[in-house]
């Protein structure tokens, strides 16, 4: 096999094409955001792209630098749960939009459980679930027997979710704070073990099982989508809703278990990062909590797969976390933010570039066979004279 055989092969690789899609909308965006850079300031506009990406390796002691790559795991951990929210949804044809809302229900549900209630982290967890899963519910039970769309739906509950969560925790906020109790100080019990997982990040008491377990939860929802009867409905649903009736799937079903899945999936987001004591809730904040709304790039830019997306993840939360890094007197942090939102928009042409790049591939290979048919045509003509 010549070299331009084994390529072509390899760039129809849909998993390949994934991958490069993914690499090209990361390039453009942080190209865009070097613009923005420029624009603001172009003498600081090198070393503040080169900060975003570099995130924790700003520091040059390896201490410091393994502790707040500890920092980017505990935050990248719940970014995962909130994108693979979304692409367990997206996989029944559903843009679960709500995920913020749902996260923001698992939060109150776990911090409740753990600050007013005293309950231990395992109790706690299940509660986020179960807010989560219920929330998504709501959107289900909406969608399949009222025809309500499972964008506006989610929106709503959204900010009706922030609000009752805002309500619940301000009976166990600080006196003088708007922010809850400390988990440490309130109820150890509730936060989630480590493991000795803070060994290998300088001692960084946040970094729990909810790193690992993230990672598990991702693999098991790859196997459930792939190898499982009920991922094969979910998938069949999305693709042909009506088709999937007729066949006898009760498509009803699949989208409320579906999208109870994804809310309980982002619920578990929220529980995966207040119950390490990370930071705490504030009850006066009047904006969803944008982890819901990123995991929509984690998702997308990860090739609506749950292996790429525990990748896809990290990424977007570590430069998230580089932003923190730039000089505030000169540069916004939310530029990470803005390359964030970049590569959102660019992962809308990734079918296109698919397609213009299996274009190119088909016509190079019809170019090959006519060049062969005509060498061979040839050495016919020269054998006959």
């Amino acid at each position: 096999m010549t070299n331009s055989k084994k390529t072509s092969g390899i760039l129809s690789n849909p998993t390949v094409q994934s991958i490069l899609a993914a690499l090209l909308c990361i390039v453009i965006g942080l190209f865009v955001g070097y613009i923005a850079l420029l624009i603001i300031n172009p003498k600081g506009a090198n070393t503040a792209i080169i900060t975003i990406l570099k995130n924790y390796f700003t520091y040059p002691s390896k201490a410091a630098a393994l502790k707040y790559l500890g920092n980017t795991l505990v935050k990248a951990a719940p970014l995962l749960m909130c994108a693979l929210s979304i692409q367990f949804c997206y996989q029944a044809g559903l843009f679960n939009i709500g995920a913020a809302g749902q996260y923001v229900a698992g939060a109150g549900a776990c911090l409740y459980c753990a600050l007013a209630l005293h309950m231990p982290w395992i109790i706690c967890i299940l509660a986020a679930i179960l807010a989560g899963g219920i929330f998504g519910l709501i959107v289900g039970l909406l969608k399949s027997y009222l025809n309500v769309n499972e964008v506006i739906s989610g929106i709503m509950l959204n900010w009706i979710g922030l609000y009752c969560v805002n309500m619940l925790l301000n009976g166990v906020k600080e006196v003088a704070s708007p922010y809850t109790l400390h988990l440490s100080a309130e109820n150890p019990s509730a936060i989630l073990p480590s493991m000795g997982l803070e060994k290998f990040f300088s001692n960084n008491k946040y970094v729990t099982i909810a790193v690992p377990l993230a990672i598990i939860i991702a693999i098991i929802i790859k196997i459930v989508l792939s190898m499982t009867v009920f991922g094969y409905e979910i998938r069949a649903t999305g693709i042909a809703k009506d088709a999937a009736r007729y066949s006898g799937m009760k498509e009803k079903r699949n989208l409320v278990i579906t999208l109870f899945i994804g809310g309980a999936l982002a619920g578990i987001g929220a529980a995966f990062l207040y119950l390490t004591g990370y930071e705490e809730w504030s009850v006066t904040q009047s904006s969803v909590p944008s982890m819901g709304f990123n995991g929509i790039a984690a998702t997308f830019l990860g090739g609506l797969d749950p292996i790429g997306t525990i990748f896809a993840s990290y990424f977007i939360q570590h430069i998230t976390s580089g932003g923190s890094y730039l000089d505030k007197n000169v540069y916004p942090s939310q530029i990470s933010d803005f390359i964030s939102a970049i590569i959102i928009y660019l992962c809308g042409f990734v079918l296109i570039f698919k397609l213009y790049l299996n274009g190119m591939l088909r016509k190079r290979e019809e170019k090959k066979s006519n060049d062969g048919m005509a060498h061979n045509g040839k050495k016919q003509e020269g054998g006959i004279s």
